[in-house]
């Protein structure tokens, strides 16, 4: 399980990314955080979060995307970044019968 230590920049991208909440819930959820970046976070906000966190987090926010967050582009481009081929389907939401 990743633990983050919210530092001022990362409370900074976490409010640019994450539109619903604060950027001190967003940093309690570092799959949510991790999956936001990779979707809408800019190279600036990046270059901040990958001397924070590991190829092996991305990498497991990938295994742990929450459905509706990635677009088609940046699933597939983060898995061919960090060597996660093939690239699986997006994540989706499980309805109950």
């Amino acid at each position: 399980m990743m633990v983050v230590r919210p530092t001022e920049d990362l409370l900074q991208v976490a409010k640019r990314v994450v539109w619903f909440q604060t950027p001190q819930e967003t940093l309690r959820d570092p799959v949510l955080f991790l999956c936001h970046v990779m979707t809408y976070g800019m190279i600036e906000d990046l270059k901040v979060v990958r001397s924070s966190f590991s190829d092996d987090d991305f990498k497991e926010a990938l295994r742990q995307a929450h459905p509706g967050i990635f677009d088609a582009r940046s699933w597939a481009y983060w898995h061919l970044i960090l060597g996660e081929q093939p690239v699986p389907p997006l994540p989706t939401r499980q309805f109950p019968d």
